[in-house]
């Protein structure tokens, strides 16, 4: 599997927002060393947007579907494509 750099565009369905849901994506995605954002969106979904090694973006992605995030998902709906770098540290939007 490569390593090389991508960009996750992930959207998280369920009860993800006014739970501490993009705090700990964030802080997971520090901690894989991945750059990007969680953002709310008006119908309840979480957009989270992540980029560096395709493995880190794979782990981040389990952890999104592992059933330990706060709140509840229901759903997580992935994309992957080329890295963009045009993302520094990792915000909660």
């Amino acid at each position: 599997m490569s390593d090389a750099p991508v960009r996750l565009s992930a959207w998280v369905h369920g009860m993800v927002q006014g739970v501490g849901f993009r705090w700990w994506t964030r802080s997971r995605a520090l901690e894989l060393g991945l750059t990007g954002f969680a953002r709310n969106h008006s119908d309840g979904r979480v957009h989270v947007v992540a980029e560096g090694p395709r493995t880190a973006g794979e782990k981040l992605l389990e952890l999104l579907r592992s059933g330990n995030a706060p709140g509840r998902v229901d759903l997580v709906v992935e994309s992957w494509e080329f890295a963009r770098g045009d993302m520094t540290g990792f915000e909660e939007r």
